[in-house]
Formats: C-alpha cells, structure tokens, sequence
C-alpha cells in the first residue's frame, strides 16, 4: 500500500515543557487541535535526523482513554518523519517496563510511552507522552529541553496518508511512499519479550516451592492498569497461581474509576483484605506497571525499605545478582536512608540522585549501580532503565521463597519476618511522605519562596526545635558524575545533627495545580530493638509538626491535612 506525505500547518502551543516523566496534561488538553501532533513532532525534530530516518521505535500505552486514538497519530507523524519501522504492543497496550525490555532486547533506537503513570485515567482525566532513548530509559534533561525548545517554534506536523491500523491483531502492515520510502507497523504480543527477560532474572522453579504451599496465599492488584496481561501470564500460567491471586487484573480506559497509584490510600481495598489476615502476601502495580507496593500479613513494607531490603538479599538468592554482581545501589535524596546502611555495610558504592528515574540511567550504563529506587513506590534494577512494578513483586517472591526452601508448612518464614530481621541487623529509617495534591499554584510557590528565605538565612543553622537542631539547610543540587552535568533546585532540605531530614518538593508528575510533597526521614540504631517496632507516625510525630511549623504549610495553602500519607 502506498503512501504519500503531506506538511501540515500548525502554531507553537504554550505549556508543553516535560516534567520528570514526560507531558501530562488532561485528556482534553491533548485532543485540542494539534496538541499530541505538536509535541510528537517536536521530538522528532530534536533528535538526529540522520538517526531517526529509518530507524524502528517501540511504541505503546497504559491503555488509559484516549490511547489507541493518539496511537493512530503518532503512525503517521513517524512514517512523515522517515521511521522506517513500529513495534507496537497488541491492542496499543505495553507496560513501561515491558517497552525498556522491547527496546533493549530489539535494538530499536528508542520509544514512545503514552501514560500519565498513577495518574487517573477517563474521558476527564489525565492523558500523557513521554520519549525513551536507545538503552530504554526516559529522555535525559538535554532531550526533554530541546523538545520544548521546539514546541516553541514549531510551524509544520509532516504526515503520512497513513490508513487506521487495526492494533487488535498481530502481524505486519506494510506500506511505500512515493518516493520509495518504506514504513512497517508491526503489532507484537505485549508480553513475551517482557516475560523472557524476566524468566532469565529470577528461580522460578524456587518461587512456585512457595506458591504452591497451602499456607502461603498471595493476591496482586493491577487495579485495572496495564499489568493484568503480564500478572496472567507470569503468575498464572508460570508459576500456577490460581487466577483468583490476580485482584482487578482486567485493563480499563478509566481504571474502573479508581486512582490507579499503588499506596495505601488508593489501594485502599487490597490493604483492607491484607488487614483481614488472610492472604500472606499482597501486592500492587500502578497505571503503567512501573511502581509497587508490598504488603504482608497486616504489614506494610515502605518503598524505602523495600528496595534495601532488596538489596540486602538479592545477592543470595536471586540468579540475576548471584556471584557478586552487586557493585554500587542508588536512591533518590527524598527516599529514606535505609539502603545507604546496607551500601556501607556491604561497601557498595552509594549515590543519592534528584526525583526521576533518568537519573539513574548514566549510572546504570556506566555500570556503578546495579539496585535503586525512589519513596514512591518505584524500585529496579539495571535489567532495563525503568523502574518495574513486576519486577520487584517477584524479587520479594524471590526471597520469601528462599528464606522458606527449609520451613515446614505451618512454619511460614512471612514479609513482617524479613523486615524485622532487616531493622534488627542494620536499624531502622523511620520514614513517611505527605501529600497535598492540586493546591492553588500560588500559595504553594509562596511557601516554596518562605522555605528558600530560610536555607538561605545563615541563622538557620543551629536552630533548634526541641531536641532537633539544624545542622544544614540547602535546596539539593546534583553533579551527575559520569556526564558532569548539573541539576539545581531539586528540593529543599532541613537536616538536622542527628541525621534525621525534612524534605519539601513541588511534584513534577501531576497534570494541573500543585502537588507539595513533604518527606520525613529519621534513623534509629539498634542499640535499643524496642524502638525498631513503633507505628512511624507515632515515631515521627514530632518532626512531622516541626516540617508544618518550619513550613508554614497550612497558613500558605489553606490545607489542613494531606490528601495521602504514606
């Protein structure tokens, strides 16, 4: 089927700067006059084009509303464009991990991620796009700011008389330009490239000696995002998990009308059957597949433990990781403290990056980190440039299974078991995070400016609130250390003698207003193991009601509470 390419007029549209992971805007926003067109086109014309002509990218969606629509664009922008070949999911779904693995596994020069992540999905809600590079991970700075220097002067969208594509059915669809150019769109199982990476990673033979116990019962909750396929595919059909272990596992274009971030306010009806006592085991993966929680019975596992945990123990179990593979582990500055223990006992190298999983891409690639993860339910390794949901899940399942390969049913070695024995041997970070999602963008940078006159004001330092003096006040600043380039103003921190941090951020991943997110992190040794086992808001009480007064939060955005804390 030939083709031909036509140049389409068009205008520079305000507002579309990347944020952390990419454009997110309302649903409304992209679907106005050349909104999408715009900025996929002012991808393009940052990147090489004598790299991008005739090159294959993988694109695919969190099947949120709106996302086999945008597909249909983003086809003929890119054969307009010169891309020689499409790999695209079935049905226009992948999980962002899944297009890392894809676009590794395929060599392809890099990919297209449509998905706002945790954000919620509908007619009304939030859409977004983001680009990924040749090594699968997110666009560094230097490409996200070029994209936006081109939606500020973009006059011409080139596109392909390309017809609909029927993104239901595997196969090729092959077609010619005028000109003798050629362009494919190949639609590809979602699934199998993902699911042999992941098959080479962990003992799958070692984590069925724990699913098939009849005193481990476990439940994972897509909460109707993109993992359902993948969960179906690993835990039912490899590791023989009846399908009933697999909560809201359908994708929906709207996540049933639910939120579709794995915390315990959003995932409010899976911690409510782990309350129950159950299952052992629960778990759940965001919009996209790129985040998670863990939960165990009446237990539940912070992210910033999680991934020291991981990190801890993957060494002995895991194949992946086994024979000393583990070199150097990453977080980022807002994330708790308790994997820096586990690099200093272990003499890992250690690095603390802004918010952003690109920024752990450089070190990855240069090969100095191996683990890392983030506060917000994000944890990975170097087997992509993604955080991955799944991925983390089967590294519990993992070290569950091995702790228990010696135990007697009845004797279930559980998750609260393996923290314990963690905070028993390395101490504990207390740690929380509260959000204030969509607050007026005035009185949020208000109390941003309130907090940068205080890191700035020398008296700060000294200062004392109650038994907790400050020891250093600044607004986070990172030298990425194998390309030498600098990110400024990456969050205002408070620490104070004993170690013990505040952190106040603006969210980069929202799609309007202002999300203000406030961290508290405070170390307890184990010199004292009744103090390992407190609830962490009773724990950090005192330094949550130091970060309201320091902050003078309430008085500046009028919210009396967080809409989440985790």
């Amino acid at each position: 089927m030939s083709f031909s390419i036509e140049s389409v007029a068009t205008k520079p549209i305000e507002g579309q700067k990347p944020g952390t992971s990419g454009l997110r805007k309302k649903v409304k926003v992209f679907k106005e006059g050349h909104y999408l067109h715009n900025f996929v086109q002012a991808t393009f014309n940052s990147l090489p084009a004598n790299e991008l002509q005739g090159s294959t990218l993988v694109v695919g969606g969190d099947g949120r509303y709106w996302n086999n629509e945008a597909l249909q664009i983003i086809i003929k922008i890119s054969a307009g464009n010169g891309i020689r070949k499409l790999l695209i999911g079935q049905n226009g779904i992948f999980s962002t991990p899944a297009v890392s693995a894809v676009i590794r596994a395929t060599k392809a020069y890099g990919g297209i991620i449509l998905t706002a992540s945790h954000n919620p999905g509908g007619e009304h809600y939030d859409f977004g796009i983001k680009y990924n590079t040749s090594s699968g991970g997110p666009a560094p700075e230097k490409i996200t700011d070029a994209i936006y220097d081109h939606t500020l002067k973009l006059t011409v969208i080139k596109e392909a008389t390309i017809p609909l594509i029927d993104l239901s059915k595997i196969g090729s669809h092959k077609f010619e330009g005028k000109d003798g150019q050629t362009f494919e769109v190949e639609i590809i199982d979602s699934v199998d490239i993902y699911l042999s990476l992941i098959k080479s990673i962990f003992d799958f033979d070692l984590i069925k000696s724990l699913t098939s116990r009849s005193d481990f019962k476990f439940i994972y909750d897509s909460m109707n995002g993109v993992t359902g396929p993948y969960c179906k595919r690993i835990f039912v059909e490899e590791l023989g998990a009846d399908i009933s272990s697999l909560f809201r596992f359908a994708p929906l274009t709207d996540f049933g009308g639910a939120h579709p971030d794995p915390n315990l306010t959003y995932a409010e009806e899976l911690v409510k059957k782990l309350q129950t006592g159950e299952f052992e085991f629960g778990a759940a993966s965001d919009g996209d597949g790129d985040r998670n929680m863990i939960l165990g019975k009446k237990f539940f596992v912070t992210p910033s433990d999680s991934v020291a945990i991981i990190a801890a123990n993957c060494g002995d179990c895991i194949p992946y990781f086994k024979g000393g593979k583990i070199k150097g582990v990453s977080r980022s500055m807002p994330t708790g403290a308790a994997i820096d223990r586990v690099a200093t006992a272990m003499k890992l190298d250690f690095f603390e990056v802004p918010t952003g999983w690109k920024f752990f891409g450089n070190l990855m690639d240069a090969g100095r980190i191996q683990i890392c993860g983030e506060e917000s339910f994000g944890t990975g390794s170097d087997h992509i440039r993604e955080k991955d949901g799944i991925w983390a899940v089967l590294c519990w399942l993992n070290i569950l299974a091995y702790k228990n390969k010696n135990s007697k049913i009845g004797e279930l070695i559980g998750v609260s078991q393996v923290v314990a024995e963690f905070w028993n041997t390395f101490g504990r970070n207390y740690f929380t995070r509260y959000d204030y999602e969509e607050c007026e963008s005035e009185g949020a940078n208000k109390m941003v400016a309130h907090l940068k006159h205080f890191i700035n004001d020398p008296a700060s330092i000294g200062k004392q609130w109650g038994s907790f003096k400050v020891a250093k006040a600044d607004d986070f600043e990172y030298t990425d250390p194998i390309d030498g380039s600098v990110s400024k103003n990456q969050g205002i921190r408070i620490i104070f003698e004993d170690g013990s941090r505040l952190i106040f951020r603006l969210s980069g991943t929202g799609s309007s207003g202002a999300t203000i997110r406030v961290y508290i992190d405070k170390y307890v040794d184990t010199s004292d193991k009744s103090k390992l086992h407190l609830d962490a808001q009773v724990a950090l009480k005192d330094l949550v009601e130091i970060a309201l007064d320091i902050s003078q939060l309430q008085k500046f955005t009028g919210r009396e509470r967080p809409t989440v804390i985790t």
